[in-house]
């Protein structure tokens, strides 16, 4: 192998695992993205089912869930 193929084969590698590197940084963002939307989701279910068991306790029939 000549020093100039050696170069071509060291900077096709580079350029490959620079852009596997790109991609993974890039699902890295989407996937921090969907957790905190899957996070907030959980919050909001998790309000709305606080509120109402809490209405059911205090509305007509007392703690009854039926």
């Amino acid at each position: 192998m000549t020093p100039q193929e050696f170069e071509m084969l060291y900077r096709e590698q580079i350029r490959d695992i620079l852009n596997r590197l790109q991609s993974a940084v890039a699902a890295s963002s989407q996937l921090e993205h969907t957790i905190t939307d899957i996070g907030e989701a959980v919050q909001v279910l998790s309000r709305d089912v606080e509120r109402f068991l809490a209405e059911q306790q205090s509305g007509p029939g007392g703690g009854s869930l039926s």
